[in-house]
């Protein structure tokens, strides 16, 4: 018998984030096939070898796979194994890394990050270049790498055209190439592309690889494309503290997630139910969809006082608090009753406000 007891209600639904989802039954059953007898730790295990593979079949011959426990962790071991001490990177003023993690990059990896406004999210070669200048001045951060997110924050998408774009003219000036892929498998799902197609093919050096918003308990992963690029993984892994000891338990996730098309399932699925929200109340009196919805947001603008009645009813954040711009997040368990029940909720709300 357990202690344990169930403390919340599975039927409540919300919007304010992917993570919010739990995990998805065939991970879960993943785990329990890994569980049980003794495993080699920290990543000498049958399953983090053999993920290797698996890894290799979306993204080439020469990928790597380093697990690790979360996104921001992530990011700080990439971006740590293309830079040294001296190192910037140009980022996106929106950019994960530097609105969300707590200032990670900068304090634990002691990178400069060099940001750039965009209106969508999305860089270019022609913003990147307002910061890839300095090079040999000794009073400025060295600009040696450039950070993309697929899908971006505001949940647009980079085209595989795009992407080989930005890693060309980043090449060309000696900058190295990182994406931040926590949603990279609804970017894949959008695009119809395979996973190598806007990452080794456009020629990205490394990747952050995500699980967690697409159905795994925990675990994300670092995937080096150009192992020619990267420095120390292993020791950076480590000092970071991402260094799982029961590395299975991520590894045999993963397998579960990329081993057949069930990551491309979730992720499509997030898709297609961002997509039935965004129908919903394209036509509601008072609410202005004022972001694409090419992923699994939608970025909405209504009176602050019916977002505020809504979220007495449903979870979902304010992106902009100045501005009132809601956003609104699909996961792989969002089930079109729930997208109707809150879209019917949003025209109830507005309708209080004629």
């Amino acid at each position: 018998m357990t202690d344990a007891v169930r403390r919340h209600d599975p039927s409540v639904r919300g919007f304010a984030s992917d993570n919010y989802a739990g995990v998805h039954p065939e991970v879960l059953a993943a785990l329990a096939l890994a569980n049980g007898g003794h495993q080699i730790a920290y990543g000498e295990d049958d399953y983090t070898v053999h993920l290797q593979d698996v890894f290799r079949r979306h993204f080439g011959p020469r990928a790597e796979a380093f697990p690790v426990f979360n996104g921001t962790g992530a990011n700080v071991v990439a971006l740590q194994s293309l830079l040294p001490r001296w190192g910037a990177v140009i980022a996106a003023e929106s950019a994960h890394i530097n609105v969300d993690e707590c200032g990670a990059p900068e304090k634990v990896a002691g990178i400069k990050l060099l940001t750039v406004p965009t209106p969508d999210g999305k860089l270019t070669p022609e913003l990147i270049d307002r910061q890839a200048f300095g090079w040999g001045d000794e009073h400025r951060a060295q600009p040696l790498a450039v950070s993309i997110t697929q899908s971006t924050e505001l949940g647009t998408l980079y085209t595989a055209d795009e992407i080989r774009a930005i890693c060309d003219h980043a090449h060309e000036r000696g900058m190295l190439v990182h994406v931040d892929g926590s949603r990279m498998a609804n970017a894949a799902a959008s695009l119809n592309l395979p996973l190598r197609a806007f990452t080794t093919d456009a020629g990205v050096d490394v990747l952050s690889f995500g699980g967690t918003k697409n159905g795994l308990l925990l675990g994300e992963a670092v995937v080096v494309l150009n192992p020619d690029a990267v420095r120390n993984i292993l020791y950076l892994r480590k000092m970071s503290m991402q260094l799982a000891s029961k590395m299975r338990f991520i590894s045999v996730q993963f397998e579960a997630l990329l081993g057949g098309d069930l990551w491309l399932r979730s992720a499509g699925h997030a898709n297609a139910m961002a997509r039935r929200l965004e129908a919903a109340v394209r036509e509601v009196d008072g609410v202005t969809l004022v972001r694409p919805v090419q992923a699994n947001a939608v970025f909405a603008l209504l009176p602050r006082e019916v977002s505020e009645r809504l979220q007495k009813r449903y979870r979902f954040y304010f992106w902009n608090e100045h501005t009132g711009e809601v956003r609104w997040m699909a996961a792989f368990d969002t089930t079109e009753a729930d997208i109707d029940a809150f879209a019917a909720a949003i025209r109830e709300e507005m309708a209080k406000q004629q």
